[in-house]
């Protein structure tokens, strides 16, 4: 018999042992209103984060024009990697936080700070005032990773998650769209010049960041989350809540399966725990995620962070029409997890993340001869680019799904936030400066040399996916990853 509600069944010294099936009513449910809610008001993270990176490298050219400013080459790496240090840094804070004090308030302190920091890069008065907002913009985009990912993953019935997970990730190009039509109007001189419309552009972010605010009010916190910190009864009302709105829809739910999960309330992790289950428990999981982050964020960041200083300095592309060039690469990466997605809840896991990896990989190093040997013109490698990205754009947003989903729900968010610490910090802060170093040298066959670094690097992960990946498609989270709080028997 399925137990309707949280039941304390026995005493214990971690704390007072229940029994609930709320985990497996929340897989069995049919997709309804309520996850496209959630998914619009959620994922919508990933499309500031587009926004914010697009715009930092379209409007990069008039940021070397800047009369107050005058960015050089090296600047503007510089800035991409201060950036992402703020983005490593804000996930280790606020994921910690995210997992100590729940989903749902967290989400909101990131993108307070997000909002906040990104309007006053706007007002940027030096290049240390540009790093230092950037920087802290960084910092709540981060921060909104850690807290979006684990909440996501906790509603999103079992059959979808991987779908629903990678086009989420994918929609981080609709940003980066909507920033590259920003950057063609705004720095178009005859509407309001380069130099405040590089200003306006990061206005767009704290507007949309507003909008987002107010989409999140009615969003609740995680059941899951709220299980294992003893709050059972709120658990049940959000649960029973979603099953009554589906019902009212039209929708038949179904018995849940499976026996109901025995845990034991706690109202926080040690550290000492956390670090033995991450890297003793979960080690090679651990070395899954790392590689499969790493590896994407050199390949994005070094890469995309840098898109527009090649296309000016190789193509002599005007600062100004950087954007045009944008879009076609946010067409490809946005379709990219949109129509790849499925397979992964298909085909499995460990086939479809290897294969994105090393497709990327291979596509990379045979675009990158041609870019070196001067074979291609602008168009062309516009192109070729948008082909790699289809495949590098699922690529990178498994990576996400992989380490949101392979580790026990107590740690998730901090799970999340480490290896995204250290896979982007590894990979992202290296790779924007490495190639504004190499794109100051003039030379083709310079830049090549990176792209083979990042074209590796894939390639190395595939690898480590297809010996190592967990098979998690179609099951539940509790299945992939036993609760820390779960009760022997």
């Amino acid at each position: 018999m399925a137990i309707s509600s949280v039941q304390a069944v026995a005493a214990d010294p971690k704390g007072a042992v229940f029994e609930t099936d709320l985990p497996a009513r929340l897989d069995r449910l049919p997709w309804g209103r309520f996850h496209t809610l959630l998914v619009f008001a959620l994922g919508i993270t990933w499309l500031l984060d587009g926004l914010e990176v697009t715009l930092a490298g379209s409007v990069s050219g008039a940021l070397k024009d800047s009369p107050v400013l005058h960015l050089t080459n090296a600047d503007i790496g510089l800035a991409g990697g201060a950036y992402i240090c703020g983005a490593v840094l804000g996930a280790l804070f606020f994921g910690w936080l995210t997992d100590r004090l729940g989903r749902r308030k967290l989400f909101f302190i990131t993108l307070a700070l997000y909002i906040t920091a990104t309007a006053a890069t706007a007002f940027s008065f030096s290049v240390w005032s540009f790093l230092l907002f950037r920087f802290l913009t960084g910092m709540g985009i981060g921060g909104e990773y850690t807290a979006i990912n684990s909440t996501i993953q906790e509603f999103t019935p079992a059959r979808f998650r991987g779908w629903v997970d990678l086009t989420i990730n994918g929609t981080f190009w609709i940003g980066a769209a909507l920033g590259a039509v920003g950057s063609i109007v705004l720095l178009d001189a005859s509407w309001v010049g380069a130099d405040m419309g590089w200003r306006l552009c990061f206005g767009i972010g704290a507007v949309l960041g507003l909008i987002i605010l107010l989409m999140r009010l009615w969003l609740p916190e995680s059941p899951r989350w709220l299980l294992i910190h003893g709050q059972g009864e709120e658990a049940r009302v959000i649960v029973e809540g979603i099953e009554e709105r589906l019902r009212r829809q039209g929708h038949d739910l179904s018995a849940p399966t499976g026996p109901p999960l025995r845990l034991h309330a706690r109202d926080h992790t040690p550290l000492k725990e956390i670090f033995h289950t991450l890297f003793n428990t979960y080690r090679r999981r651990a070395l899954v995620g790392l590689t499969l982050l790493t590896a994407q964020a050199f390949f994005y960041n070094a890469i995309f962070f840098t898109y527009a200083l090649v296309l000016t300095e190789f193509y002599q592309v005007p600062s100004a029409s950087i954007g045009w060039y944008v879009l076609p690469l946010a067409l490809g990466n946005f379709c990219g997890p949109l129509l790849l997605g499925r397979l992964f809840d298909v085909v499995g896991r460990r086939v479809m993340i290897s294969l994105t990896y090393a497709v990327s990989g291979v596509l990379l190093t045979l675009s990158g001869y041609l870019f070196q040997q001067g074979v291609l013109d602008v168009t062309q490698q516009a192109i070729a680019w948008m082909i790699i990205f289809f495949f590098a754009s699922a690529a990178a947003s498994s990576a996400y799904l992989t380490v949101a989903e392979t580790f026990p729900l107590e740690i998730r968010a901090l799970a999340i936030a480490v290896f995204y610490a250290f896979g982007t910090a590894l990979g992202g802060i290296v790779g924007p400066t490495l190639f504004g170093q190499l794109i100051d040298t003039h030379e083709r066959g310079p830049v090549f040399f990176g792209y083979l670094i990042g074209a590796a690097l894939m390639l190395l992960a595939a690898v480590v996916q297809a010996i190592w990946g967990v098979a998690s498609e179609g099951k539940s989270l509790e299945e992939v990853a036993r609760p820390l709080s779960q009760a022997h028997d």
